[in-house]
């Protein structure tokens, strides 16, 4: 691998893996800011997948106008299995070099990340990577872009379940999304007042769960709202739904709220901090800073090697624990 620091004339971006609303604001953001700058922008449709496909179109200011806004991505995304592989890296690579684009922002999870770190490591591409997933489970980070909007969405979904279940005295188990992480679970549970929440790294706690149940009616509560963070695959809810009727006769409703949670317009927070990482990732290559991914680490964007950001990352903060513990009494 050529290890000479490469001077970056044009670039490409793409989406991969699940989308996130704030990622067309990060899309907006490299494209201006890399032409501000004098670079060729390409636009890479359907991730590594239209990479390999030869999806790629050359991007100018008015091909990011009026999309800010707008949640998903105007590029598309998928997730590309078929990326594991050095050889398909390879053609990767060489249909890079074919389109004479000399470096590479992708806007993705840790998977995303991983696909980058091998096409630097073997053909010397350079990358800068920004996380975009609705989890914010990425290490290296304490926020990636879309999870603020995912979190409002569902809190707006619960504060629905919430009206229905008061006027019906009922119980309702609402399960987010979050499949190595209860970060969405965690802040939806303060913030919609719930009576507890179901963290996925943690087994299910049955008599935690009827114990807040039985304190909020014996306190006159005659509802209440479980928030359950979905895990390695959906349904948990169901489960805990059957376990919580025939082992301790307590009807509660299921509500997964799903997909939802990916859509919608991205709240100003998630547009802010993804024009921001959009600038520094293009100014990032153009001084030539590779292998790096743009950051928020205590509420400063910064720069953090690519390699830090690979693993999964599911911390639970006590003081947040402790909140919602001292908050649903």
């Amino acid at each position: 691998m050529d290890t000479t620091v490469k001077t970056i004339k044009s670039l490409g971006v793409l989406c991969s893996g699940g989308d996130s609303p704030g990622m067309n604001a990060a899309v907006r953001s490299v494209v201006r800011t890399a032409i501000g700058l004098g670079m060729d922008v390409f636009g890479i449709y359907r991730g590594y997948s239209g990479l390999l496909e030869g999806n790629v179109q050359k991007l100018g200011l008015a091909s990011v106008s009026n999309i800010i806004q707008r949640g998903g991505t105007i590029l598309d995304t998928s997730r590309c299995l078929e990326f594991h592989t050095p050889e398909i890296r390879q053609e990767a690579a060489h249909i890079l070099f074919r389109k004479h684009i000399d470096g590479l922002v992708v806007i993705g999870g840790n998977g995303s990340f991983a696909g980058a770190m091998a096409l630097h490591r073997e053909h010397g591409i350079p990358i800068v990577g920004i996380p975009g997933t609705i989890d914010n489970d990425i290490s290296g980070t304490e926020y990636t872009v879309g999870f603020n909007t995912a979190v409002q969405t569902a809190v707006e979904a619960v504060d629905k379940i919430r009206d229905t279940a008061s006027a019906h005295a009922r119980t309702f188990l609402v399960e987010v999304m979050g499949h190595r992480s209860s970060n969405i679970a965690l802040q939806v549970g303060i913030c919609t007042g719930a009576e507890h929440v179901v963290l996925s790294n943690q087994g299910v706690d049955y008599e935690k769960i009827v114990s807040d149940i039985k304190k909020g009616e014996a306190r006159g509560k005659t509802s209440s709202i479980i928030i359950v963070a979905e895990g390695e695959k959906s349904g948990l809810s169901y489960q805990i739904k059957e376990v919580l009727m025939d082992q301790y006769a307590i009807a509660v409703h299921v509500c997964v709220l799903g997909h939802i949670q990916r859509g919608g317009r991205p709240t100003a927070l998630d547009r802010l901090i993804a024009s921001r990482m959009g600038h520094a990732a293009v100014h990032a290559l153009h001084r030539g800073l590779h292998l790096h991914v743009t950051a928020i680490n205590k509420g400063e964007l910064v720069m953090v090697p690519l390699a830090g950001c690979l693993e999964d990352k599911n911390e639970v903060t006590g003081p947040e624990l402790d909140l919602i513990s001292a908050l649903a009494i």
